[in-house]
């Protein structure tokens, strides 16, 4: 039995360090394409297109499809609500808030779900669902258009309220390019 024992340790260290290596070699394929949003999205586009021509080549897994869709709106609107929400820091009344007033200071908007993270979570998403469409046992035959309708539904009314929330708390989670600011303008008089 000793005799056994010894013999598994050296292949459990092996595996271990082939795990470890595979691991480190896929955190640095993620760091390495940090820089590359749109190549990244262009990417889960096109993976979530091959996962919707699978889907419809097949005419099956709505439920996986309703599902996966229910999980990208989450990512979606925790991506667009701030990391601090202002509804809830009314009534807590501590740490930093986004302006309400024109001369408050202005303070940078932070997401509750960054840009890579959301982008991973969904890619990620895409990738289980497609590998589902491989077992049957997720093809629960369902009539397709209701789901299509309740997703619809749902999307209107969380977008709805999402978009109160913006208004009332007056953030804009979009921002493209830097921030210019009106001031006195060089007229090119000179004082002297």
């Amino acid at each position: 039995m000793e005799g056994d024992s010894a013999s598994l340790k050296p292949q459990t260290g092996v595996v271990t360090r082939s795990y470890r290596r595979l691991c480190q070699l896929y955190q640095k394929l993620l760091d390495n394409s940090t820089p590359y949003a749109i190549g990244r999205w262009v990417s889960t586009v096109l993976l979530g297109m091959l996962y919707l021509a699978r889907v419809l080549y097949l005419q099956g897994w709505y439920i996986v499809t309703y599902a996966l869709g229910i999980y990208h709106l989450n990512l979606f609107i925790a991506f667009l609500t701030p990391k601090i929400d202002p509804a809830m820091h009314d009534e807590l009344e501590d740490g930093p808030e986004l302006p309400t007033k024109m001369n408050e200071e202005f303070r940078p908007f932070i997401r509750r779900l960054p840009e890579f993270k959301f982008w991973y979570s969904a890619t990620k998403a895409i990738v289980i669902a497609l590998v589902c469409t491989f077992f049957d046992a997720f093809n629960i035959p369902v009539f397709w258009p209701i789901l299509v309708m309740y997703f619809i539904t749902l999307f209107c009314i969380t977008m709805k309220r999402q978009i109160k929330h913006m208004i009332k708390y007056r953030y804009i989670p979009f921002t493209h390019g830097k921030p210019r600011y009106r001031g006195q303008e060089d007229t090119g008089t000179r004082v002297g």
